[in-house]
């Protein structure tokens, strides 16, 4: 599809996402599925993003399509550990302590081929931080990975006057994604942070789309793409919005577009993907509660009804 997108530079209760761990859910709730997939292709998009598109047998019949945002969680074995075969999540937090169940890692699924039963996902990469990013680099094909999902349910509202799409390396899959699910004469206004001109990448869409890439080079994640929806003029109309990333930036762009803005909770998804100085465990070890004093801060109170 011909991209139809116009590139522009620059340097310098609404609706939470439930990208919730699955692998830690309370004792008697169904584990969620657990797929095997195996790697088909590895490609270096960018310096800092890798391309993996997964296949095989286990995808066959994969639920993905729905909605532009789905994820999965990726299971990463604990070194030393022999998990069962075939591989049993259920099995595995049974009889397992958990200090053994493999971490979990969650990832935009960022295309779906349902007539080739191919998943690809891209991982942001920086050397050997994290543990997701050097895995992927190191990934053959023919290698094997499980996973549990997907998830998802972001998609964007064809209804909408316009759309609003706004986030860091993390929610740039999820944003690509709702892009191309635009269909011609959709009108969008999409902010995408990267750290410089070489993490841009092509945006394919057949909708109206301005494209705005934020070069955030030593400046702190977010600041340029939270000054850059400060500075921009809203258009008429009913918005839909998919704010995505970092959890201070979006913290902050979630004051800027329900308190200052008004949107309507219904017309927002924003929520926080990763936050600053913290791995995804702790991250989702405190994100119900994170989530939980920002509506309090940012709703407007509920009057009461008048009295007669």
């Amino acid at each position: 599809m011909e991209s139809r997108c116009r590139r522009l530079s620059a340097d310098g209760r609404a609706h939470f996402s439930n990208r919730s761990d699955d692998v830690t859910q309370p004792p008697g709730r169904r584990t969620p599925r657990t797929t095997r997939a195996e790697v088909l292709r590895v490609e270096q998009l960018t310096p800092h993003m890798i391309r993996v598109v997964f296949g095989g047998p286990g995808l066959a019949g994969f639920p993905a399509g729905q909605f532009t945002d789905h994820y999965i969680k990726l299971l990463f074995p604990i070194e030393g550990v022999a998990y069962p075969e075939p591989f049993d999540m259920q099995r595995i937090r049974e009889e397992y302590p958990r200090e053994q169940w493999p971490r979990v890692r969650t990832y935009t699924v960022r295309r779906w081929d349902p007539q080739n039963a191919e998943m690809t996902v891209d991982f942001v990469y920086h050397g050997d931080e994290g543990v997701a990013g050097p895995w992927a680099a190191a990934l053959r094909p023919g290698d094997v990975t499980h996973f549990n999902g997907p998830g998802g349910d972001y998609t964007p509202d064809p209804q909408a006057d316009w759309h609003l799409l706004a986030g860091d390396e993390s929610a740039l899959p999820a944003i690509a994604a709702a892009l191309e699910r635009l269909p011609h004469g959709a009108v969008a206004h999409a902010f995408v942070e990267v750290a410089g001109p070489p993490e841009e990448q092509k945006l394919e869409t057949a909708a109206d789309v301005a494209i705005t890439w934020l070069h955030r080079g030593d400046a702190r994640v977010g600041e340029r793409l939270v000054a850059a929806l400060r500075g921009f003029t809203f258009p008429a109309g009913d918005v839909h919005v998919f704010v995505h990333g970092e959890a201070n930036f979006v913290k902050e762009l979630r004051g800027l577009l329900r308190v200052d803005r008004g949107i309507p909770r219904e017309r927002l998804s924003i929520s926080g993907y990763w936050r600053l100085g913290q791995d995804e465990d702790g991250w989702q070890a405190g994100k119900r509660e994170w989530n939980r004093r920002i509506e309090e801060e940012q709703e407007p109170p509920v009057s009461d009804a008048p009295r007669e």
